[in-house]
């Protein structure tokens, strides 16, 4: 725990857990810490909300994807394409993509992706799961993020993938809309180049 001076116990302990948020530092923590305790009904609510959470969400049985109803929505829709599954990292990339109203087949969500720096290898993710829902598929989109750890997912997936002769493709890679050349890094204006297009 963060030696908070001055502080009481309570509201020192407080802070420590919310600074475990991502991208909450010790400040922001403090800054929350005293904004719930000036404000009980938002904490009480808060709290609520957090502990429904818990106790209501699990993962989908098929897609692996956060759910309060098994299977969930997406995987019990009739209007999905069967033959298309889309692999994501993570439950929120789902909600990305289902943004865009572009997608319409099926999800799987790997709940990470390889690191062996920090141990995690193909036991560690719902790859398992994975490949028991491959009948019937046609195509696998990887829409796995373009980090290092993401790329060697994608490669491995493709290496597990393809001998089956399932169609493995990969979200395009490039200058994001409204971006200046001269911001951008080598590797973006690589990917880019690489996969560029007939107009």
């Amino acid at each position: 725990m963060m030696d908070f001076l001055f502080y009481p116990k309570p509201l020192a302990e407080l802070i420590n857990q919310l600074s475990k948020l991502p991208g909450i530092g010790p400040k922001t923590a403090g800054r929350l810490a005293f904004f719930l305790l000036q404000h009980p009904d938002i904490a009480e609510a808060l709290s609520a909300s957090v502990l429904e959470a818990m106790k209501e969400i699990r993962h989908c049985s098929v897609c692996c994807n956060f759910t309060d109803q098994d299977p969930c929505v997406l995987c019990r829709s009739e209007r999905r394409d069967q033959s298309m599954l889309c692999v994501v990292e993570q439950p929120r990339d789902v909600a990305a993509l289902e943004k865009t109203r572009e997608f319409k087949g099926r999800y799987h969500v790997l709940h990470g992706v390889l690191s062996p720096m920090e141990g995690i290898g193909p036991d560690e993710l719902k790859l398992k799961e994975l490949l028991k829902r491959l009948e019937g598929v046609q195509e696998v989109v990887l829409a796995l993020n373009p980090t290092v750890e993401g790329e060697a997912t994608a490669l491995y997936l493709a290496r597990l993938l393809k001998p089956m002769g399932i169609l493995v493709t990969r979200l395009a890679h490039g200058l994001p809309v409204g971006g200046d050349l001269e911001y951008a890094d080598e590797v973006t204006i690589a990917r880019a180049l690489e996969g560029r297009r007939t107009l």
